[in-house]
């Protein structure tokens, strides 16, 4: 038997940015030395079908009418997954993507299907009742649902009758790819108070994200500062608040950082927050990335995988999400104790390296797909 003719399958691909589309090129870049991959994917824009390489991945992106409820409307998707899944042993669909579930539905694939369940749909709860019938055939279709962590399937709505059919495969990174970069001051030479202990958070400044929570907290914390990297809508709103709270000196809004300087953040930070309090918030890579760098985390017990990834107690601390005085205090319980940050720290950089390294968990995915196809 030759290599597994893979078909992956996502909403979009980089450029684009985002959690699950960084995923999805790690899978398509990192698959191809034990399958034969092919990707198809939504034009971000307007615009026709464009076929491309990228990093040596065979992309597809299919011509799009727009977006609307945050997916893509495109006739010519369901006609392309049609014409290339004809020739894939697998389908491998990334979701939440109601269009692939249709797309699927329409095909007249017989072959093999697998899931990679990211996050239930939280918000649009209009579109559920369109799209519910679909994602229920797909999950009763699909030979293998993957979950990043325990916490997606106990926490998820719609997962619980398909339990048998899970596999648990973490997110993952390279850590070779962050502890290579040169270490600079790239927060402290922006500190007020050169003292302050620095505290730090990257993500899309929505409202799953927390951030308006972790301003109302930071007003009740001592000796500390305050980045906070990323855009959004929320962004002027959470100006005005560290403004009219008197707090523009201590609270550095940086807007979107490029990679190495996003890396350079996280190494020069003393302690990374997520405060996210929807499960909207399936994960957390980002925690990740400040863990490889030796940081403590404090995050939310989500009912997801983000509290699966930094553990309470060993490397760092959970609070309840939406609870601004328990994030308080825990923000004030690490800054007040540099020895606990570090025995923290250096548990989480030792729980990446174990449980989170990209190349394990792309051997994993592959023998999950030789499984299912053999």
């Amino acid at each position: 038997m030759g290599k597994i003719r893979v078909l992956e399958v996502n909403k979009a691909y980089f450029p684009h940015v985002g959690g699950i589309e960084s995923l999805v090129k790690q899978y398509s870049e990192e698959l191809r030395q034990y399958c034969a991959v092919k990707t198809l994917v939504c034009r971000d824009d307007f615009g026709s079908t464009v076929t491309e390489t990228v990093d040596g991945v065979k992309i597809t992106r299919a011509g799009s009418l727009g977006t609307y409820f945050s997916c893509p409307v495109s006739f010519s998707f369901i006609r392309l997954f049609r014409k290339m899944s004809k020739n894939a042993d697998i389908v491998h669909i990334n979701v939440p993507f109601p269009l692939a579930d249709v797309a699927l539905l329409l095909s007249g694939y017989k072959g093999k299907v697998a899931v990679s369940w990211h996050s239930d749909i939280v918000k649009q709860k209009k579109l559920m009742l369109i799209y519910k019938p679909f994602m229920q055939y797909l999950l009763k279709r699909a030979d293998v649902i993957f979950t990043a962590t325990e916490g997606h399937i106990n926490g998820s709505s719609y997962l619980a009758p398909y339990r048998e059919k899970c596999r648990i495969l973490p997110y993952g990174i390279a850590p070779e790819n962050y502890l290579d970069i040169e270490r600079v001051p790239f927060l402290t030479d922006k500190l007020t108070d050169k003292s302050a202990i620095k505290l730090f958070f990257t993500g899309r400044l929505v409202y799953y994200k927390g951030v308006d929570v972790l301003l109302k907290a930071f007003t009740r914390v001592k000796n500390c500062e305050l980045f906070i990297a990323g855009t959004g809508v929320l962004e002027k709103s959470l100006k005005d608040f560290a403004k009219s709270h008197g707090l523009t000196e201590k609270v550095h809004f940086l807007g979107f950082l490029p990679d190495n300087e996003l890396k350079q953040a996280y190494a020069d930070c003393d302690i990374f927050i997520l405060p996210s309090v929807a499960k909207s918030e399936a994960f957390g890579i980002v925690q990740l990335e400040a863990m490889i760098y030796g940081k403590p985390v404090i995050n939310t017990n989500l009912p997801s995988g983000v509290p699966y990834v930094s553990i309470s107690g060993k490397t760092g601390i959970t609070v309840p999400p939406s609870d601004y005085k328990a994030l308080a205090d825990a923000i004030n319980t690490l800054a007040q104790n540099k020895s606990l940050r570090e025995k923290f720290g250096k548990n989480a950089q030792k729980r990446v390296i174990s449980n989170f390294n990209e190349k394990k968990i792309i051997r994993k995915l592959y023998e999950f797909l030789l499984e299912v196809t053999e």
